[in-house]
């Protein structure tokens, strides 16, 4: 068994509504094609079942109670220098919302193997 390699890296959490909009595109998309043209190592987009804001409004799934501004996390995690140069780069889109930064580890796989959407490790 191959002891998995790690190294020191920085996750960048962004709280948003799903119906939160730059230039009539989603938010959370601006950030993620912002991470990508920045050479990032990866950047995913979840969306939450419930959840409420700075408006205090409880926004939910459940059937009864169908809302359309779910909240959304978008999550990066690369090494902590590319993290904090990303920053500047989505300041204007996370005027208001939640920004967290959180110490973390990335597991780097050592040999061959599915990776992600199938690429290799």
């Amino acid at each position: 068994m191959t002891t998995p390699v790690t190294e020191p890296g920085l996750r960048l959490t962004v709280l948003v509504g799903e119906s939160d909009n730059w230039h009539h595109r989603p938010v959370y998309t601006e950030i993620v094609h912002r991470a990508h043209a920045a050479g990032l190592s990866g950047a995913s987009v979840f969306r939450g079942i419930e959840g409420f804001g700075a408006s205090s409004m409880i926004h939910t799934q459940r059937l009864l109670s169908l809302s359309e501004d779910l909240p959304v996390a978008v999550i990066v995690v690369d090494a902590e220098e590319a993290v904090r140069a990303f920053l500047p780069q989505i300041a204007e889109l996370t005027d208001g919302c939640p920004v967290t930064l959180d110490a973390c580890e990335i597991v780097r796989s050592q040999g061959p193997g599915p990776g992600i959407e199938g690429e290799q490790g």
